[in-house]
């Protein structure tokens, strides 16, 4: 045990009864003190789901060291639970405490599933050194114990390391116990419990009082499980009726306190009545250092609770709801509905699940909710509206919005019948008086989801019409669908008003979290309408607000840093869009379940992109595809719309194509916002089908599709569309053969943006074509300076696009093509001792992905190999 002083984990590994508990009581007691902190958890099996379990590790670490989890308890809240996220924010609180801190759990083996066996592997992986984690369990863990026995960091003691030996088997037996057996009666019972400590304690207790002690210690036999029914039957059948009673009753408890055993065995000396039994050693563990809280050993508690099942069935569910009602009386609400489920009163359960739904709401605990409600019979959820919806909205989490739905009809229902005057039969909440607004706001989210723009005004409106003055969050979450809506529709100007309403309602709501999180969908509505410094104001503005408010409202920084690094790349900033998606990863890389990371990696993607790497560039996308959910916001950008730009800019038009079929989108299509994004990619590929293969009917389609997205957008106040819409018109006049027009479509372009110098990625994307015009521009006029800016931010893609290859006939690069971001990167790492595969896992891209942009490399700087590449580098000062 002192050698774990030096490890990350001591294992402490046996089955029940081995005395793994009182072997670490006693090591942490005898062992010296120091600056030593020692954080406790006796593991449940309620402790199984991860929420409840991190909450108990993190408040036993707080217990022990009052600086450590009170950022990671309130991210707990969160739905779906960021358990990586929780730990990280954990670890460093662990790292910046001075003193050396020890976690104990005690029965892991009563938590660990797959889903709390990947949080403690990453927890133990990224243990500070001063950190060490002992598990005391029952069977081996999910974890990768190989890996950290082969490294030496594991301390492990088993069962063989725990067995008493014949001598400590006779210390136990004679001198503990006070027994006098003879030294053969001590060898059969050491051989026969092949020194099982829980087996001798039960043969000790069973052999007090006996007279022919010899007998039975050679009747002594069995396996484990057959040992300890016989034992338990024999030390029940030695106690007195009140002793064995108290055992019986109080079995149905994971935990018990004397007024807790009063209320449920139904006597008035249950504080009396345990610590006799503590005296006793009829397994009781303290679970604190108060003796006010206890529990029986687990192994001796199921046996218990078999004969109690056994003898007295009809007695069962009544004890579970004495205890049910102890709970309730002293606000433990989740165990008062634990002994309700017991009890099998679904009823009751389902008051008191209503009762605890605001809480469960507000502290975002919504796991336990749907823990609690997998356990009840469905027409039990079906019958309380509250429980009903909140059923319905994990369904519409999860994104089955048509099993939600229903969900939503029968709470409708069931209030629509009560009688006028008569008070409904639900626990009267604020969560029941809310419901139909709540209800109305759901709806809103599901035609939201399907890309009903008039279903979700018209449910949005009703829910803030069903919402009080004083109710901020459904006037919140209400005007915030319609100011979507009006987003859809393309109505900036309108969606700005109303949004911003909405974010209004959450700050007098008190909802920060959510207020700062809908940040990044203003700012996006102001980039709609051509204004990307306020976006990037609300950005700084929040950020700021949330540093000031520190951790608690963590889990809305990421998103924010995202928000940045788009309008930094965007802006041509490259290394500034790299920093903040950086630092969103710190904060939210183990998040990976929350509704708008797939920004992070739509975000990544089109730096890789732009830096010149399309195949990271498209797995990045695949990954923002396999992450995103219908539902939140509208869909302005597909994430397959922009995968199908970087197939375009690869030369790669089949694939495009094959996008536009699937999706459906073609040149004839009604102009609408909610597929403009769709439409002007759509033109990107008709033009490059016209440069490959000349077709003046596509390219007029193209055209003419142009005209309706421009007038569309003139209409309701678009100027970041027209941006776009205008340069591609320009491309699309360039490539009929009129420059002269494509010069002037272009010099509108900047001309009709309100902040022309916001936008330099959406031109530098579009290659050559777009250089060329850009070199043309007027070098007098407007115009001339924007171009001049644009040029001057270098090549803005991988020159690869612009490869002979393929047959696409773009000429092959030349000495005087400059380098890529992405090919700088390279070269300095071919200025290195990295051998290939090395720099390819440096970069995180295939090996053949390394080998494309050093052929490319060698051809710019007119070379053949590595040390020829790095010399002439240095010649031309890139390196």
């Amino acid at each position: 045990m002192r050698r774990g002083a030096g490890t990350r984990l001591t294992l402490v590994s046996a089955p029940a009864g081995f005395g793994k508990t009182t072997l670490l009581a006693d090591w942490l007691t005898d062992a010296p003190g120091g600056d030593r902190c020692v954080a406790w958890l006796s593991v449940d099996a309620s402790d199984s789901e991860p929420a409840s379990f991190w909450t108990y590790v993190a408040t036993a670490l707080q217990g022990a060291v009052p600086a450590v989890g009170s950022a990671a308890l309130d991210l707990i809240g969160t739905s779906p639970l960021p358990t990586e996220l929780v730990l990280t924010t954990l670890l460093n609180d662990l790292a910046d405490t001075p003193t050396e801190v020890w976690l104990v759990l005690d029965d892991y083996h009563l938590a660990d599933n797959h889903d709390v066996g990947h949080g403690m592997a990453f927890l133990l992986e990224h243990l500070p050194p001063h950190v060490h984690v002992v598990l005391s369990t029952r069977a081996n863990p999910d974890l990768p114990l190989a890996r950290w026995r082969a490294r030496g960091e594991m301390v492990e003691i088993r069962a063989a390391d725990l067995r008493f030996t014949s001598d400590e088997a006779a210390a136990y037996l004679n001198e503990a116990t006070g027994l006098r057996l003879t030294a053969g009666d001590v060898d059969v019972l050491e051989a026969r419990t092949e020194g099982w400590i829980a087996a001798l304690q039960l043969a000790a207790l069973s052999i007090q009082g006996r007279e022919d002690v010899g007998s039975f210690i050679a009747r002594f036999a069995g396996t484990d499980r057959y040992i300890v029914d016989y034992l338990v039957e024999e030390v029940l059948a030695h106690q007195s009726e009140p002793v064995r009673e108290f055992l019986l009753h109080s079995s149905i408890l994971d935990r018990l306190t004397g007024p807790l055993c009063d209320a449920v065995v139904g006597r008035q000396d249950g504080s009396r009545q345990l610590a006799i039994l503590e005296r006793a050693n009829l397994f009781l563990v303290p679970l604190d250092d108060s003796r006010q809280w206890y529990r029986y050993h687990h192994l001796f508690a199921d046996v218990l609770r078999a004969r109690l099942l056994s003898e007295q069935p009809e007695l069962v569910p009544r004890l579970h709801e004495r205890a049910s009602r102890w709970f309730e009386s002293h606000d433990l609400v989740q165990d008062a509905v634990r002994h309700a489920l017991a009890a099998r009163d679904f009823d009751r359960a389902v008051h008191l699940m209503e009762l605890a739904a605001p809480a469960i709401r507000r502290d975002r605990q919504d796991p336990i909710m749907l823990g609690w409600l997998t356990l009840l019979p469905d027409d039990a959820v079906r019958r309380s509206p509250v429980l009903s919806v909140f059923y319905g909205y994990m369904l519409m989490v999860a994104g089955d919005h048509d099993a939600a739905e229903p969900r939503f009809d029968e709470a409708e229902r069931a209030m629509a019948a009560v009688p006028d005057g008569e008070a409904p039969p639900w626990a009267k909440t604020e969560e029941l008086r809310t419901l139909p607004a709540t209800i109305a706001i759901y709806r809103a989210s599901i035609a939201q989801a399907r890309g009903d723009v008039t279903g979700t005004e018209e449910h949005a409106r009703r829910a803030l019409g069903l919402a009080g003055p004083d109710d901020h969050l459904a006037r919140g979450g209400a005007a915030g669908f319609l100011g979507l809506a009006a987003w859809a529709r393309g109505d900036v100007s309108r969606a700005l008003a109303t949004f911003t309403q909405a974010v209004a309602s959450l700050h007098a709501g008190g909802n920060l979290v959510d207020e700062l999180s809908s940040t990044a969908v203003l700012a996006d509505m102001w980039l709609a309408a051509g204004r990307p410094s306020t976006a990037r104001r609300l950005y700084e503005h929040a950020l700021q607000v949330a540093q000031a408010r520190g951790e608690p409202i963590l889990r809305a920084t990421p998103d924010l840093h995202v928000g940045l690094s788009e309008l930094d790349l965007e802006a041509g900033d490259l290394a500034g869009a790299g920093r903040h998606l950086e630092t969103a990863a710190a904060f939210d890389q183990r998040a990976s379940m929350t509704e708008s990371r797939y920004r992070w990696f739509v975000a990544m993607g089109r730096v890789a992109a732009a830096e010149g790497d399309p195949e990271r560039a498209l797995a990045l996308l695949d990954q923002a595809e396999r992450l995103y959910l219908r539902g939140f916001f509208p869909d302005v950008r597909p994430i397959a719309a922009i995968k199908a730009r970087v197939w375009i800019a690869q030369g790669e038009l089949s694939r495009a194509a094959g996008w536009a079929h699937d999706r459906g989108v073609a040149a004839t299509d009604e102009a609408t916002y909610l597929r403009e994004f769709d439409h002007l990619t759509l033109v990107r590929l008709l033009l490059a089908q016209h440069r490959e293969n000349p077709d003046p009917d596509a390219l007029g389609q193209a055209v003419r599709l142009l005209a309706r997205l421009r007038d569309a957008g003139t209409t309701s106040g678009r100027h970041g569309s027209l941006v776009e819409i205008q340069m591609l018109i320009a491309l699309a006049q360039d490539a009929q053969g009129d420059r002269p027009q494509a010069l002037r479509s272009l010099g509108d372009a900047w001309a009709q943006a309100p902040e022309p110098v916001g936008y330099a990625r959406l031109f530098l994307d579009e290659g050559s074509a777009l250089r060329e015009l850009l070199r043309a521009a007027d070098p007098g006029g407007l115009a001339g300076d924007h171009a001049r800016r644009l040029l001057g931010l270098g090549a803005p893609v991988d020159d690869a696009r612009e490869s002979g290859a393929t047959g696409s006939g773009r000429p092959a690069p030349s000495s005087a093509d400059p380098l890529s971001e992405r090919e700088l990167q390279v070269l300095r790492l071919l200025d290195s001792e990295l051998t290939g595969p090395q720099i390819a896992r440096e970069l995180f891209v295939t090996l053949n992905t390394l080998r494309s942009h050093t052929k490319r490399i060698f051809t710019k700087l007119e070379v053949t190999t590595r040390r020829a590449a790095v010399g002439r580098a240095r010649e031309r000062g890139l390196l």
